[in-house]
């Protein structure tokens, strides 16, 4: 699976504090590996966010990414659900 990021997740995720940010590296290591593994929470979105799926980074933070070309994932926005939603 290939795995990238837009510029404005970059951005996102420079302003996370450091746990956070390790905490998205390991779940993007499960995420990887197993897509739909039961600590993810994978779901597939409605509404503003429609086309998008999220995966929980912890209780609060959530990543979304959509699917590109088979196996090309591209995460797009990361940050905690009362700012996404």
């Amino acid at each position: 699976m290939r795995v990238e990021t837009t510029r404005g997740f970059d951005k996102q995720y420079a302003k996370l504090q450091p746990k956070v940010k390790q905490q998205f590296q390991e779940r993007l290591h499960i995420f990887t590996s197993t897509p739909f593994d039961q600590r993810l929470r994978n779901h597939a979105l409605m509404g503003r966010y429609k086309g998008y799926r999220s995966i929980d980074v912890n209780g609060d933070v959530r990543a979304l990414y959509t699917v590109k070309e088979g196996s090309f994932v591209l995460f797009s926005v990361i940050g905690t659900h009362s700012q996404l939603y």
